[in-house]
């Protein structure tokens, strides 16, 4: 097995001592450093930053052990404050991306990057890449690639750097047409998100295209459910990789490695912790919570402990590949979006992947709870593979009565009229009339 391509990487990003392995007090010595460094850049560079830190009280700090001293960021804060935020002239700013309100009022949220910002970004994807494709392989990029330094754009370029070859397909909406272009390019590697790339790989195998063969995929840009990953390794019969990364992390977090146990984190520019996301205390290594990142390299919109809002755990011990690079375990989802049931247990789009897509045909689902008679109702939205309809709704039928989160919920199932799915990220909506959280 080999160790990740990540620990050369965060190895000559931190210049720790080539000779010997990298160790975690390598790691952890470099961090403290750096976040002692990227706490007086905002306050030395940027005015919301400057009163927070005032406000709170907060001098300078001697290290890791005193990050948690420091206040919170939230993604209300980017969205009131990122203007006063920036470290730097509008004119250093190389890219901006725009996240609009999850509500139907409020400002969007913006990101702000600098050349320098995304070129970290462009040799995380090199490096992370290496596990995945050789020199002279081509990978099908399937992810928005049309506007400049979008997340597909970068990895193409990052790619190019390999003497890799790639095509940017774009995201899925209708998976037989993207199925068709596939088996014309027969790419080595797939990248997108999960429930796409499951998607046009049962479609393709319905209708006896062949796609590769498929050497590996990338799973990113949504949570990824452990049935999905097994269903598609063995349907492309290749091995399935998964990347952490969301816009505040600079697009890319972490990827796991040929142990395919977490993801190795990008250390050298980002430090990740776990909170629990009621109380906002620490997490130790092995317990689940809020994911919180600190940027340690990033010039144009630091953050300092930001709160991703995603629900995980980091993982203890030294990964098997080898490596002492910490590890992200599996993405659970956004906590705002684990609704609570009347019969007392919580629900989200995770719970239900993991128990409907190991049923052969099922492309996609959409999850809509409503209060029927003042009780909870879930709807299920079923698109299938034609001619698979009947199986799939006796077994998610049978899989719903059985699965104890959904004990006492009434639910109905239905099949989509087309064959459209997701362009973008699911979530388990919530229609009922008081909206309980």
């Amino acid at each position: 097995m080999n160790i990740t391509p990540l620990e050369w990487h965060v190895k000559s990003s931190i210049h720790a001592n080539s000779a010997g392995p990298l160790t975690r007090a390598a790691i952890e010595q470099y961090q403290g450093k750096q976040v002692c460094r990227v706490l007086d850049f905002c306050r030395d560079h940027s005015p919301w930053y400057r009163r927070r830190l005032a406000a709170a009280g907060i001098g300078r700090i001697s290290g890791l052990s005193d990050l948690a001293t420091l206040p919170l960021t939230s993604e209300e804060d980017l969205r009131s404050h990122g203007p006063d935020m920036l470290c730097v002239n509008q004119d250093a700013v190389a890219r901006i991306i725009t996240l609009p309100s999850s509500g139907t009022t409020g400002p969007p949220k913006r990101l702000f990057f600098t050349e320098k910002d995304l070129e970290h970004t462009l040799d995380f994807f090199h490096q992370g890449m290496q596990s995945l494709v050789d020199p002279g392989q081509e990978v099908a990029i399937l992810l928005p690639g049309t506007t400049p330094d979008s997340t597909g754009h970068l990895l193409a370029q990052a790619l190019e750097r390999m003497a890799v070859s790639s095509r940017i397909i774009g995201l899925v909406e209708d998976p037989l047409p993207t199925a068709l272009q596939l088996a014309q390019i027969k790419p080595d590697v797939l990248v997108g998100f999960p429930v796409q790339i499951l998607a046009v790989a049962r479609t393709a195998a319905a209708h006896a295209l062949k796609l590769g063969p498929i050497r590996s995929v990338l799973l990113c840009s949504d949570y990824i459910p452990m049935s999905l990953s097994t269903r598609l390794a063995d349907l492309l019969s290749c091995e399935v990789f998964s990347h952490y990364g969301t816009v505040e992390t600079g697009l890319g977090g972490g990827v796991d490695c040929d142990a395919h146990n977490g993801c190795h984190l990008r250390e050298s520019d980002l430090f990740f912790e776990i909170i629990d996301p009621a109380t906002t205390a620490p997490m130790a290594d092995g317990e689940w919570g809020e994911i919180v990142c600190t940027t340690l390299s990033r010039t144009g919109m630091p953050l300092l402990r930001y709160r991703t809002g995603d629900y995980s755990r980091l993982l203890p011990g030294v990964c098997a590949c080898g490596s002492h690079i910490r590890r992200m375990d599996r993405i659970m989802g956004r906590i705002n979006q684990r609704r609570t049931l009347t019969n007392g247990h919580k629900l989200a789009m995770p719970d239900l992947d993991e128990l409907l897509f190991p049923i052969p045909g099922l492309l996609d689902f959409r999850a809509t709870l409503t209060t029927k008679a003042q009780q909870d109702h879930l709807t299920l939205d079923l698109v299938t593979l034609p001619g698979t309809e009947e199986g799939a709704l006796s077994l998610a039928t049978a899989a719903m009565t059985q699965h104890p989160l959904c004990h006492d919920i009434p639910f109905s199932l239905t099949l989509h009229p087309n064959p459209r799915i997701h362009r973008g990220k699911r979530i388990l909506e919530d229609k009922r009339e008081e909206n309980p959280l």
